[in-house]
């Protein structure tokens, strides 16, 4: 049973578990989206205490507050710059 929409199909079980595996994140880690086409990187959250990563963080918070349109966090950063940023943390 259950209620239904006209007009609404509902996904089947390979399209929810092709798309959940498409968003999900292992734990310790964090999806962000950066530049101009919204790239997602999977990050480590460790990186929200280096300084150099926080302040990427103030810009986001600057920007768009809290409301990320991607539904994940967004860095308003060229990919490159924050690949950069990201391979310098990868050293530590």
């Amino acid at each position: 049973m259950g209620f239904r929409l006209p007009g609404i199909r509902r996904a089947s079980f390979a399209e929810n578990q092709a798309s959940s595996k498409a968003v999900e994140v292992p734990k310790g880690y964090l999806a962000v989206y950066v530049g101009e086409r919204m790239k997602r990187f999977v990050i480590p959250i460790s990186y929200l205490t280096q300084s150099s990563f926080q302040d990427l963080l103030s810009r986001a918070e600057e920007e768009f507050g809290y409301d990320h349109p991607m539904g994940g966090l967004t860095i308003p950063c060229r990919e490159d710059v924050f690949q950069n940023i990201t391979s310098r943390l990868n050293g530590l």
